[in-house]
């Protein structure tokens, strides 16, 4: 007998055949009890490191740093002699939570189908059950500034807290930056595009150009509408009114020294707050982003030389040259996945070259002073939220850093995930 099924049945059977992609780890409840961590040495990155001293969190913040603290009645004790206890990590520009697996199209909700969108808002897609997350959490990263994809204007970032039931509870703090994509400066033919040089440069010119032109209707719509000429509003020109203000930051995705100082010379056009973000090049222009105060949000802390005549070491020590330059940046990984490996990319700035407290700010305190929450997070001080990582040894080093504890406002947060699950599957059936 032959049985035919049409396409709304296959859907159906694809639908009940597919797991669902979600983790089935429970997000922590609200902190009810004061929570002391006794007698450990405090990172506090504002503060140097600070031997067997106690951190007592109530109410979601940290409300005592000093010896021989004592826990409020009904409060919970956590010895910790030995131990190093940090802010939560915070891991920049990625797409964690909008993307769960990249070959499957459905599960990839990182970019709209138009070159203009500042007023689009990634935390709406930010799927907080992701099981990406609990991986990416359990080496220290307790928040993730997630971005929009795209080829120019893309969206807006949101600061997402990494234990939550959905993007509501997730969200730290909404429309953080507008990112650019900005455009190719490169004139230099690759398989992938073999036009000649020629007509790459003219190419880079029109897309330059069409830049300009979107930064110059969208500042017409904002001058028009503060003189109260707006009869019909436009959303996306609407999200550009806090870009123009300067109360959000604009975040320059720029690699080549040409696009960064491209980025720069439109920042100084309209006076915008203008971030770099990956920064490849960053390293040839420091001098000019110090003076402009211009902060770096360099992603290639395991990079590879870009040219012939570069070093091999050039991406692991262009964040001691920043340092070096006066330039304020964090450190982040694009991967929304290898966000993880965030404080090792750390740690190997640091050999070579960049002081390890600067090391530790660059995922601490640097980034959220590039995020606008510097006064609530980064670092480890009284009315900060209570977002603290244990770890065994060193955070930075690969050899030493082992993650035993975290909590996120005073929640204590389950570090398992899927692949711990799946190590602790198998190795019992290995050991029989």
């Amino acid at each position: 007998m032959t049985f035919k099924m049409n396409s709304l049945s296959l859907l159906c059977v694809a639908a009940f055949a597919t797991p669902a992609l979600a983790t089935s780890i429970v997000p922590a409840a609200s902190q009810q009890g004061a929570v002391l961590l006794n007698d450990a040495t405090l990172h506090t990155v504002s503060n140097g490191v600070l031997e067997n001293t106690d951190l007592l969190i109530v109410d979601g913040k940290i409300a005592a740093i000093g010896k021989d603290l004592s826990a409020p009645a009904g409060g919970t004790v956590v010895e910790l002699q030995g131990k190093h206890v940090y802010p939560g990590l915070i891991a920049l520009a990625n797409q964690l939570g909008l993307v769960e697996i990249e070959a499957v199209r459905a599960t990839d909700d990182t970019r709209e189908v138009t070159d203009t969108n500042p007023d689009v808002r990634a935390q709406v897609a930010y799927d907080a059950q992701s099981d990406v997350i609990p991986t990416v959490r359990s080496n220290g990263i307790s928040y993730s500034l997630v971005f929009p994809a795209g080829s120019l204007l893309m969206g807006q970032s949101s600061l997402m807290q990494l234990d939550a039931w959905n993007w509501q509870d997730a969200t730290v703090k909404a429309g953080v930056a507008l990112h650019i994509n900005w455009p190719n400066a490169s004139i230099l033919s690759s398989p992938w595009n073999p036009k000649k040089p020629e007509e790459l440069a003219k190419q880079n010119a029109e897309d330059l150009q069409k830049l300009y032109d979107t930064m110059a209707q969208a500042k017409a719509y904002v001058d028009a509408k503060n003189a109260g000429a707006i009869k019909a509003l436009d959303s996306r020109w609407e999200a550009m009114v806090p870009v123009f203000s300067g109360e959000r930051a604009v975040f320059a995705h720029a690699e080549d020294a040409r696009q960064i100082r491209q980025a720069i010379a439109l920042s100084d056009k309209y006076q915008l707050k203008l971030t770099i973000v990956g920064g490849r090049d960053s390293w040839r222009v420091a001098d000019e982003l110090a003076a402009r105060k211009v902060p770096v949000i360099f992603g290639s802390p395991f990079g590879i030389p870009e040219r012939d005549d570069e070093a091999v070491d050039t991406a692991y020590a262009t964040p001691a040259k920043l340092a070096k330059a006066g330039v304020t940046f964090a450190l982040a990984i694009g991967s929304y996945w290898d966000s993880r490996n965030l404080a090792f990319g750390a740690g190997q700035a640091v050999a070579f070259g960049l002081d390890k407290e600067q090391a530790l700010a660059a995922v601490t305190l640097n980034a959220a002073k590039i995020a606008g929450v510097a006064d609530k997070l980064g670092s480890l001080e009284v009315g900060k939220a209570g977002t603290v990582v244990v770890s065994e040894g060193d955070i930075l080093d690969y050899r030493s850093s082992k993650i035993s504890q975290m909590w996120i406002d005073g929640r204590a947060v389950d570090l398992n995930n899927k692949q711990k699950d799946l190590h602790q599957k198998y190795q019992q059936r290995y050991s029989r």
